[in-house]
């Protein structure tokens, strides 16, 4: 019966390997591409959105052509094609390998705005879209990674095409973080941690003084400040927030919240 068994499984194994060897071979088109051609065809599948065919093209001429101007151009449209197929991680992983290994290439720059832009990364996701969730008040470690990603642009390549766009993200940016300080600061308010609130506001107002947010940062440390019982700082805060703001639209708005609802004149 084993003598058997055995006979069987020879013919099995076989009859598998004669098989194997009747399928044709995969075989690689572009085996005998120039470097050109290569980056041609891999330009165009990035250009029709087909981002992970056009990868594994760039990485294919990479590796073929190790030394020539195609290479260089292909790690860069390597980041740039992970970046548009929403995968951060390798898109960061190769700009960040770029700029080590090509500080002074004359488009380096281009690698420190791309940077940014993967980690500014201010669409919405599907999540972000059902549940109403303002950018603003996400983890902002993204966020504080995007500013330092452009302020590293603007510092070391004042003159560069990509340096005005940075300098205007820079200003969102840090008026998203400002605002997500002051989110931190209303959500310990409305739990009754005054102190916890003020302090968040405070560092709203001291580390991002010209931010747009800081107006709402300085009203909720008078509200803070009032709710303390420490009156002194709350007039002090009061006073800084009308010498800055003195035709606030958010007085006119608290101050209309706190009306009789039945009252319309």
């Amino acid at each position: 019966m084993q003598n058997k068994f055995l006979k069987i499984a020879t013919i099995v194994v076989a009859l598998s390997l004669s098989a194997c060897g009747l399928l044709p071979e995969k075989i690689d088109e572009t085996k005998t591409w120039s470097a050109a051609k290569l980056y041609s065809e891999a330009s165009d599948e990035l250009a029709g959105g087909n981002y992970e065919r056009s990868i594994k093209l760039f990485e294919s001429l990479e590796s073929r052509y190790p030394f020539g101007t195609y290479a260089l151009q292909a790690q860069m449209e390597i980041a740039y094609a992970y970046y548009r197929q929403a995968d951060p991680a390798q898109a960061l992983a190769a700009a960040e390998r770029f700029i080590k290994l090509h500080p002074n290439h004359p488009n380096v720059d281009y690698m420190y705005y791309l940077r940014g832009l993967i980690n500014f990364n201010d669409k919405p996701g599907l999540l972000d879209f059902l549940t109403r969730q303002d950018l603003t008040e996400r983890d902002p470690k993204a966020t504080r990674d995007a500013f330092d990603a452009f302020k590293q642009l603007v510092q070391k390549f004042p003159n560069s095409t990509y340096t005005p766009d940075a300098i205007l993200r820079m200003k969102y940016l840090v008026n998203a973080m400002a605002q997500y300080e002051v989110h931190v600061a209303n959500y310990y308010y409305r739990r009754g941690a005054y102190l916890s609130a003020v302090n968040r506001a405070q560092a709203a107002v001291t580390d991002y003084p010209d931010a747009p947010a800081t107006e709402q940062a300085l009203l909720l440390m008078v509200r803070c400040y009032d709710k303390l019982g420490t009156t002194d700082l709350r007039d002090d805060a009061d006073r800084v927030f009308k010498k800055n703001f003195p035709n606030s639209a958010l007085l006119k708005a608290e101050k209309k919240s706190n009306e009789p609802w039945w009252k319309i004149w």
